[in-house]
């Protein structure tokens, strides 16, 4: 079994602060990417990785990312929406691939497990996404910052990545997603325009994106105990 993966890093991480997109700042010396891109390739378990940057970025990163790790084998420009950037790197996927994997570029902190379960179960059902349940009391709020009613929060889960689909099924549902003009927040969404059944797999509140100067301070504690290098 053939198995892929697109590693979107194209947003500019605004609610970070500073010039540097979030997914090339810094977690104990390294890039952030650097942590994602390193546990797919000791997984051992990805045959071609594409990863997806912003075109001022592509000449850096593919000095800096290109086959390094090994697994990574392009670097493709990504579009005006994640959902286009996704679609870049599926396109520059092997014909031949039979599972999809999709992840943020930053989420550093997936484990082996993650991406084994999502490949497993996307390769029985078809589409699998990553997620944890909702245990916070959810508030429905106006834009005037007025309560209008408490959210039921059972059965509902936050949505993480990796997600995994078989490669026809996730194909077809980008182009549905085009003829309908539709954009989802995920590619799980694209699985459900399309009618078809996405899984669960359980994630963990460790698997952050880091979007926000707090989670950085998160982050460097977590690579500590992750990552145990100089």
């Amino acid at each position: 079994m053939n198995v892929c993966a697109v590693i979107p890093a194209g947003g500019q991480g605004t609610r970070l602060g500073g010039t540097v997109p979030k997914q090339f700042q810094t977690l104990r010396e390294k890039p952030i990417l650097h942590y994602t891109l390193r546990t797919f390739q000791e997984s051992g378990l990805i045959d071609s990785l594409v990863l997806v940057v912003p075109e001022k970025e592509l000449e850096s990163a593919c000095a800096d990312w290109l086959e390094r790790p090994p697994v990574v084998k392009q670097v493709v420009v990504g579009g005006e929406k994640r959902q286009d950037s996704v679609f870049n790197g599926y396109q520059a996927l092997p014909t031949d691939t039979d599972i999809v994997l999709v992840h943020d570029g930053v989420r550093p902190f997936l484990s082996k497990g993650m991406i084994q379960e999502t490949i497993h179960v996307a390769g029985k059902f078809g589409a699998a996404i990553t997620a944890i349940p909702v245990h916070d009391t959810l508030k429905q709020v106006d834009v005037s910052g007025l309560v209008q009613r408490t959210v039921e929060r059972d059965g509902l889960w936050r949505v993480q990545t990796p997600q995994a689909f078989r490669y026809d099924l996730l194909g077809e549902a980008f182009r549905k997603a085009q003829a309908d003009s539709f954009y989802g927040t995920d590619e799980g969404a694209l699985i459900e325009n399309l009618g078809q059944e996405v899984r669960v797999v359980n994630g963990s509140e460790w698997n952050l994106k880091i979007t926000r100067p707090e989670d950085l301070e998160m982050g460097e504690s977590i690579v500590a105990k992750l990552f145990l290098e100089g």
